[in-house]
């Protein structure tokens, strides 16, 4: 059999004017498809639309929502991924494509292992797929089993590792490995303890450790976090933290003002987007989260004193 694979959220044959993720991230779905179709002695090719014809099957994986979607995709393709609306969030890979370890090489540019140590999460927060995607938090996988023989990196994926024993116990036998991580999802800053505390810190990371603050509670345990890693030798420049933003951009502008404190801390904000409940940003979030917070003004004045500025300014173009 040819099996064809799409990567939607970096299809070459779609412009949408959107600053991408970086281009080689692979899609973990995609490279455990390619490796068991090759396992079973089938071509792997990436599809083309002008090739569809040659494809015996095609399987499509879409992460984001707000990523185009190819109208030369055929009606009979196998499509996955969140990114796909229509599609229920539940959606899995069969289990003995799922066991297999990811092809690497259709992503040649892909330096890192990427995977998963736990899956689901315990909260369910009002914003998140998570919970219902992917159930309760569970084991999934030892770091043993997905690193790559190439490459000392390794991109974990996982939701709320911190919540699970066994993703604890895991990144603790890290610890001395020779592989440098990334949690790239953010972790529950509340259930950071000393003891947490002093294994994130004896951890070596690719470059940030990240916690998310999506409410304003959290602030306190961002902080807290702050303040144990401080004293295991962690400073506050190593730590990434996401913003949630929803319409409420008083709420956003206060976890600024306050999580800034920490000296040197990196902030990234995301506008609250699901088109499944029909939430999508407004202009306002949008510019909060893409000039406010990723340019930087947050630095140096508050959102207050952004938006006087700004509306000033236009009053006078």
């Amino acid at each position: 059999m040819i099996i064809g694979l799409h990567d939607a959220d970096k299809d070459p044959y779609i412009r949408t004017g959107r600053r991408r993720q970086k281009a080689e991230f692979p899609n973990y779905a995609l490279m455990k498809i390619s490796a068991y179709h090759k396992s079973r002695g089938d071509t792997v090719e990436w599809w083309s639309p002008m090739l569809t014809d040659r494809f015996d099957k095609i399987y499509s994986s879409k992460v984001f929502d707000f990523t185009e979607e190819n109208p030369y995709l055929p009606d009979w393709a196998i499509r996955g991924g969140t990114g796909y609306t229509d599609i229920p969030l539940n959606q899995e890979l069969d289990p003995e494509i799922d066991a297999v370890f990811p092809d690497y090489s259709i992503y040649p540019a892909c330096d890192y292992a990427i995977g998963f140590l736990t899956r689901g999460c315990p909260n369910r927060c009002r914003w998140c797929v998570v919970p219902q995607k992917e159930g309760a938090v569970r084991p999934y996988r030892a770091w043993k089993d997905i690193v790559r023989p190439d490459s000392r990196k390794l991109v974990l994926m996982d939701n709320n590792i911190l919540s699970c024993e066994y993703g604890i116990s895991q990144l603790e036998s890290l610890i001395g490995s020779g592989y440098a991580i990334d949690l790239n999802q953010g972790m529950d800053a509340r259930l950071v303890d000393d003891r947490i505390a002093g294994i994130l810190a004896r951890l070596t990371w690719i470059r940030f450790i990240r916690f998310s603050c999506d409410q304003i509670p959290q602030i306190e345990a961002i902080m807290n976090a702050a303040d144990l890693l401080r004293k295991h030798g962690v400073k506050p420049y190593r730590l990434f933290v996401y913003m949630l933003v929803t319409d409420d951009l008083e709420n956003a502008a206060f976890r600024v003002e306050q999580i800034k404190q920490l000296k040197g801390i990196s902030i990234y904000a995301q506008p609250e987007r699901n088109p499944r409940k029909g939430i999508m940003p407004n202009a306002l979030q949008k510019e909060f989260a893409q000039r406010f917070v990723y340019g930087r003004c947050y630095l140096k004045e508050s959102w207050a004193e952004y938006l006087s500025r700004h509306t000033e300014g236009r009053l006078h173009a």
